[in-house]
């Protein structure tokens, strides 16, 4: 074999590794607070406990509340921008990001809202239809 084609093959495998190593390290799975603790980034849905004091802090511009997540734990949330317009009726958070000194640094948050359709008579709409 030539050197070059030697030379080519490598490096494409070389790259092709360290896509996969890097792709790897940016999926985030859907963890409750404790496994994030051991992870950089991490995916944690749960709901929003109203019951504890949660806020905008103009000296921080940051927003903090308290989120319970499927196991049942409770943490404190801190997110870097305003609350969120429909956070109160949110059904369901998912805190992205990670776990410092047991509180949960958001990056992003997702609002899963309650639908319109979900108790809504399915007859409604064929009499939409049908007009």
């Amino acid at each position: 074999m030539k050197p070059k084609l030697i030379l080519g093959i490598i490096a494409i495998v070389a790259f092709t590794s360290m896509l996969m190593i890097n792709f790897g390290n940016s999926i985030s799975t859907y963890t409750d607070f404790e496994t994030a603790s051991e992870m950089k980034a991490a995916h944690v849905p749960g709901v929003w406990d109203s019951s504890k004091d949660h806020g905008f802090s103009r000296e921080t511009m940051q927003f903090s509340f308290y989120m319970t997540d499927d196991a049942g734990e409770t943490k404190k949330v801190v997110y870097p921008r305003p609350k969120p317009n429909n956070f109160e009726e949110a059904d369901r958070l998912v805190v992205i990001g990670e776990m410092r000194n047991d509180v949960f640094y958001a990056s992003e948050m997702l609002m899963k809202c309650p639908s319109k359709y979900n108790n809504a008579d399915p007859s409604e709409y064929v009499k939409a239809s049908e007009s």
